[in-house]
């Protein structure tokens, strides 16, 4: 961020949410559904659920998953209006797979 690197900005915020939503566990509605009032649960954080730990190699798939759906869909932009979104998706790509790269993962 402090190199205004915008592009290599947008690919890592997009894969941290990506890494965020793996690491959430599914809620159970029927748990929570149908108490009583006074059964409801109460407080700053009376509802949250303990996440997920993902092991570095999970870690490193759904990085590669996010650059290979970059990669995907510059593919698909093949009209000539879309050439700069195209190049953008395959540069966020780039950053991603170098993330791997250095960090010596397969």
């Amino acid at each position: 961020m402090r190199a205004r690197d915008k592009v290599a900005v947008s690919a890592l915020r997009a894969t941290l949410a990506a890494l965020d939503n793996a690491e959430a566990v599914p809620v159970d509605d029927d748990a929570t559904r149908g108490l009583a009032l006074e059964q409801s649960p109460v407080g700053a954080g009376a509802t949250e659920a303990v996440r997920r730990e993902l092991s570095e190699a999970g870690v490193a798939d759904i990085v590669r998953a996010e650059a290979t759906e970059r990669l995907e869909a510059a593919a698909q932009l093949t009209a000539p209006a879309h050439i700069d979104r195209a190049a953008r998706l395959r540069a966020e790509a780039a950053v991603l797979l170098r993330l791997l790269d250095d960090r010596g993962t397969p």
